[in-house]
């Protein structure tokens, strides 16, 4: 089973069991400071999981683009990836655990769907702990599908419980469903140990608990389901390959780096490593600048990421002896792989491959000025009775020049040094220690913060887009938004930067609605309904048949998902910090609401 197969089947499923499918939403949280990308399928559904209602109503299912690097140091492995898809069913306050597992249970056994062997899956539950019981209605709809009791696991709250997002709220137990690979395992192995024998292919959690701030657990008043299944790994598990870049989301981008390379993908593990990398890095950058809220690289937040990616695939190809630009071709084969299920990476093939042509120049001259500054540090090196490379002065290069360890380590060779290698991670682990320290105090608050002030910086957001368009001109179109708990970024169409003059009467329209203390009204209507009523939305592709449109008086009206404030007066006084370019066409600004 291919992955637009796998993709298909599950829609199918879910929308003849009543589920609305819904589209799935952009790689960057347009409304969560907490993170800087969509990290799971349930990430953009938080507002609805939280109790909001949902334009398509109460049981809906989709495929969520997700990005996580966490792990990018296990990127290169069979199943670690930074870009994924998942598959989801929801239901808000509509059907729980019996129903939720019972169609789990199906879409997976049922030769007229997944048609896994029962004999292969086992199953994990909520333990149970000091707070919460375990949980024994998971366990007995298990037993009743068919699961032995010896396949059905109990484990801990590390393994098998959600949430809740930030230090209170909705949470709960989850149930986990594991394929067995046919390997032999560790002794004692289970599901949820990680020697190869058990693989996990779907997640139902169970929003059963609300966690209060002395720490107690009540029961929610409407319990909700998110599951998620991953659409590489359950594909290689369907076709049977020991990798999920063994299957042919991968294969295409590999066969390319093989010509480009000489290199044979499965010729040794230290090889593959490198081609795994690269083709993932590349399948990732990709989708971030393609996306509906595109990233282009840069030293800040979901900018610096994709730096590190392209940079990290870029240096992995000169271990394989590609040493200039290569890395348009293997985008090339992503877009043509995944154009027909995601046509935006077709309509931005241009930009895409303009950024990531000037971002590996950069890094070609980045590598050029560290070379430089290796030849300077050597003369004092000689000096010394020991012919080895500080660690701090290799994670110098690495952090001030972005010069990899692996060229440090290779041109120290040709000088006749070795390099502190154990030094060099002591800086680095400080360096990380330090960023980890300095993320969360950016990005705290849990999960889909939606503060007060988040939510007035998106209301100025849609003043501020029919203020661009009053200013400006009708040509002016949203082509991304960010908000974070300290500022506004929003990407607009238009051919030129902004004059002064531009940018103050911008600010005060938006000050001029702010002050007349506008109501801010919401109606759920069909796509065309909202566009009939003259409702901004110029994201064709990502509306679902019902939309929310947020009227703010009579002066703006747009389709969106909130939050929003109920009336624009107090919501502060509207300044543009930032107006720069952001792509060909494209102009950014970053804004804020001060307040006394």
């Amino acid at each position: 089973m291919t992955a637009q197969e796998l993709r298909r089947k599950y829609i199918d499923f879910f929308k003849a069991r009543g589920h609305a499918e819904i589209s799935g939403k952009s790689l960057i949280p347009e409304n969560d400071p907490t993170v800087l990308f969509t990290t799971a399928g349930m990430h953009p559904l938080v507002p609805y999981l939280l109790g909001e209602p949902h334009p398509a109503g109460t049981r809906l299912v989709d495929v969520q683009k997700c990005i996580r690097t966490g792990d990018i140091d296990e990127v290169g492995d069979e199943s670690h990836l930074t870009f994924f898809e998942m598959l989801g069913n929801w239901s808000l306050g509509d059907y729980f655990k019996e129903e939720a597992i019972r169609m789990s249970w199906e879409f997976l056994t049922s030769p007229e769907w997944l048609g896994i062997d029962p004999q292969r899956i086992s199953v994990t539950v909520f333990g149970g702990d000091d707070d919460v019981p375990r949980d024994e209605e998971s366990a007995a709809v298990w037993r009743d599908v068919g699961v032995p009791a010896e396949r059905i696991h109990y484990l801990g709250r590390k393994d098998n419980w959600w949430g809740p997002a930030g230090q209170t709220g909705p949470c709960g137990p989850d149930s986990e469903m594991f394929i067995d690979t046919g390997i032999e395992g560790t002794p004692g192995s289970r599901p949820g140990v990680s020697d190869g024998k058990y693989l996990e292919i779907w997640n139902d959690v169970f929003m059963q608990y609300n966690k209060q701030a002395d720490g107690s657990f009540l029961p929610l008043e409407r319990t909700c389901v998110d599951t998620g299944m991953g659409v590489e790994r359950t594909i290689a598990i369907l076709q049977g390959k020991r990798s999920v870049y063994d299957t042919e989301v991968f294969q295409p981008i590999l066969a390319c780096l093989e010509e480009l390379t000489g290199h044979r993908y499965g010729a040794d593990q230290e090889t593959d490593r490198s081609l795994r990398i690269i083709a993932d890095h590349a399948r990732t950058a990709t989708f971030v600048m393609g996306d509906e809220n595109p990233t282009v690289p840069s030293n800040m937040a979901q900018g610096y990421v994709l730096r590190r990616l392209i940079r990290r695939a870029m240096r992995h190809g000169r271990k394989l002896g590609l040493e200039g630009p290569f890395l348009a071709e293997p985008v090339r084969r992503v877009i043509e792989t995944y154009a027909g299920f995601y046509p935006l990476l077709e309509q931005n093939r241009e930009t895409i491959l303009q950024e990531l042509h000037a971002e590996e120049d950069r890094f070609l001259k980045t590598l050029q000025n560290g070379e430089r500054e290796f030849e300077k540090m050597i003369p004092n090196l000689m000096k010394g009775k020991k012919r080895e490379i500080p660690g701090r002065l290799a994670f110098k290069l690495y952090d001030t020049y972005g010069f990899p360890l692996e060229i440090t380590r290779e041109l120290a060779a040709e000088h006749g040094f070795t390099v502190d290698c154990e030094g060099f991670e002591e800086a680095f682990v400080k360096h990380r220690e330090k960023s980890k320290l300095d993320s969360n105090q950016t990005f705290k608050g849990g999960l889909a913060d939606q503060s007060e002030y988040t939510t007035a910086l998106h209301t100025a957001t849609h003043l501020m887009h029919q203020a661009l368009r009053d200013v400006l001109g009708e040509h002016v179109s949203q082509k991304g938004s960010n908000i974070t708990a300290d500022r506004l970024r929003f990407d607009f169409a238009h051919p030129e930067k902004m004059t002064p003059d531009e940018i103050r009467r911008v600010e005060e329209l938006v000050n001029e609605k702010i002050d007349a203390d506008l109501p801010v009204v919401v109606e759920t209507m069909t796509l065309q309904e909202a566009r009939d009523a003259g409702a901004l939305a110029f994201f064709g592709d990502r509306y679902d048949e019902k939309v929310k449109v947020y009227s703010i008086g009579d002066y703006s009206r747009e389709v969106c998902g909130g939050p929003h404030v109920a009336r624009t007066g107090g919501m502060g006084r509207f300044r543009i910090r930032k107006e720069q370019s952001s792509s060909q066409g494209v102009r950014r600004i970053k804004a804020v609401l001060e307040r006394s």
